[in-house]
């Protein structure tokens, strides 16, 4: 059994297409998974990644940078900040991004952001 999941950010459509679970990270509430037939959800995301289950068992993992999440019916939709495939992050930009070294909270955003993208390029930090 499948459902329908988008992944849309501001530049576009990141992901549209059938899978069998979504894990994803809301904030205060921690990771959760979303199965066919979860109940109506919805949740604000985290700083983190997104898991796409396809039916083929394989997975699709997205650095999401904050947003929406939501379970209705045979769809879950993800609206997020920014949103970017694995294939898609300049990881070279993200290792600039964590020699930021202060205690400015749009500093500490801008790590978490950058290990997200590392973590999801399957690069170590």
């Amino acid at each position: 059994m499948t459902f329908q999941v988008e992944l849309v950010s501001p530049e576009g459509i990141t992901y549209s297409g059938e899978a069998e679970m979504v894990v994803a990270r809301t904030v205060d509430g921690g990771d959760i998974a979303f199965q066919p037939g979860h109940v109506p959800f919805i949740g604000v995301l985290a700083i983190w990644s997104v898991e796409v289950i396809r039916p083929d068992g394989g997975r699709d993992t997205f650095a999401v940078h904050r947003g929406f999440v939501q379970v209705a019916g045979t769809k879950v939709s993800i609206l997020s900040d920014v949103s970017e495939a694995a294939a898609e992050i300049d990881v070279d930009r993200a290792r600039a991004a964590l020699s930021v070294d202060g205690d400015d909270p749009q500093e500490a955003e801008a790590r978490s952001r950058a290990e997200v993208r590392l973590r999801v390029a399957g690069t170590e930090a």
